[in-house]
């Protein structure tokens, strides 16, 4: 499982920044496999579930170390938030050393799936395909340097359709506190959670999936961020100061309401 670089001064780095990251599994046990499911996403091989890993890893005990790995991605829990914060701390520090944040961007990202078991898969938007099909999709908000970028917040989308389905839901041990919400709604959560908690701002990045609602930019506004998003053609806008009004009834035909 060793890779060309796991030795002198970058091993020693790998193991700070592993231990650091392993304080957030709760459990002892769990290390270890966290580790070697890290070490397995780093190795080279285009394919980075757990079993073409457990080969990559293991490749005298294959079929021993693929469960290990299973059970640690399947049955292990911790917080995800408190890991990805943990990341944060660690990292950020690093990529602004020489040159501040700049933006932070919000984006979802689509993982095709061939069936229809996986948490959230529904027939949707897939960028990576770059047409509707079957997929999950994760909102996520990044902060990003002119050289680096960096997630700080990632979430399921979990469609309507999956989130009033109880028994899907419970197949899929989906918590009951999870609960429909848009990818706007997703993603304001995560934009609030990072001003909350200080993150330094930059100009906030977001296509029209995002910007084209006016909620969305509102909040932006009321948050006191500065953001680039892209709108739809069709969107109507009005200078500062002015609202749409109904036209005033002639006296003939039908009186206007809008």
């Amino acid at each position: 499982m060793d890779l060309q670089w796991m030795d002198g001064p970058q091993a020693e780095r790998f193991t700070r920044y592993m231990d650091s990251l392993a304080a957030c599994l709760r459990h002892r046990d769990r290390i270890e496999p966290f580790r070697r499911y890290c070490v397995g996403l780093l190795l080279p091989g285009e394919r980075k579930s757990v079993e073409p890993m457990a080969a990559r890893l293991r490749p005298d005990r294959t079929a021993a170390e693929h469960q290990a790995l299973l059970h640690f991605v399947g049955q292990s829990s911790w917080e995800a938030d408190a890991l990805l914060r943990t990341v944060r701390r660690e990292v950020l520090p690093v990529m602004t050393a020489s040159e501040p944040v700049a933006s932070w961007i919000i984006d979802d990202t689509g993982f095709p799936k061939q069936g229809p078991h996986s948490v959230g898969v529904a027939r949707q938007y897939c960028g990576e395909l770059g047409k509707q099909d079957n997929c999950q999709v994760a909102v996520s908000l990044s902060v990003a340097t002119s050289n680096a970028s960096l997630p700080i917040a990632w979430r399921l989308y979990l469609p309507e359709i999956w989130a009033s389905d109880t028994e899907r839901r419970n197949v899929a041990k989906v918590p009951a506190k999870v609960t429909f919400q848009t990818k706007q709604e997703i993603a304001l959560a995560q934009i609030r959670a990072a001003v909350a908690d200080g993150v330094p701002k930059g100009v906030l990045l977001a296509d029209a999936g995002y910007g084209n609602t006016s909620s969305f930019r509102d909040a932006l506004t009321e948050l006191g961020l500065t953001y680039v998003v892209g709108v739809q053609g069709n969107i109507v806008v009005w200078p500062p100061g002015t609202e749409p009004a109904v036209p005033a009834w002639s006296g003939r035909g039908r009186k206007p309401t809008r």
